[in-house]
C-alpha cells in the first residue's frame, strides 16, 4: 500500500476521526474494564501508526479494530464511516448490506480506471456523486 495515495491519506483521516471520537467517548468506555480499554486503544493508535507507514498487514489489524468496536461499543457503530468498513474489507463486509457494497465494488472500479490512466480520483467526490444518482 502506498501512504501517500489520496485515497490511502482520506481513509487514515477518517480512521483518526474515529479513534477521537472514541477516546472522548469515556461513559462508553467505562462499560469495559479500563485495562482493557487502554489496550485496546493503544492498538488503535498503533494501527494509525501502520497505515501512515504503509504496512499491508495494518489492514489486516483494522479489520479486527472495526470489528471489536462494533462489538464492544455498539452504541458507537453508528459513528464508523461506511467508508473504513469497505476499506478493511473482509470480516467487516458482514456489516454492509448487498446494495452497499455493490455501491462500493463500482468506486472501487471506477477509482482503478482512473488510476490506470495516470489521473488522480477523488474517492470522497466520487462516492458522494454516486450515492447522488
Amino acid at each position: 500500500m502506498n501512504p501517500n495515495q489520496p485515497y490511502h491519506a482520506y481513509h487514515v483521516a477518517l480512521l483518526k476521526s474515529l479513534f477521537d471520537t472514541l477516546r472522548a467517548q469515556a461513559l462508553l468506555m467505562e462499560q469495559v474494564p479500563e485495562e482493557s480499554n487502554i489496550l485496546f486503544l493503544e492498538r488503535f493508535d498503533d494501527l494509525i501508526g501502520q497505515l501512515e507507514a504503509g504496512s499491508d498487514e495494518a489492514l489486516y489489524q483494522g479489520q479486527d479494530i472495526i470489528c471489536q468496536i462494533i462489538a464492544r461499543y455498539p452504541q458507537v457503530a453508528h459513528m464508523i464511516p461506511r467508508d473504513l468498513i469497505w476499506y478493511f474489507g473482509g470480516d467487516c463486509l458482514h456489516f454492509m448490506p448487498d446494495e452497499e457494497i455493490q455501491l462500493y465494488q463500482a468506486l472501487d472500479e471506477q477509482r482503478a480506471e482512473t488510476e490506470a490512466r495516470g489521473e488522480a480520483f477523488d474517492w470522497a467526490a466520487a462516492r458522494l456523486a454516486m450515492q447522488g444518482r
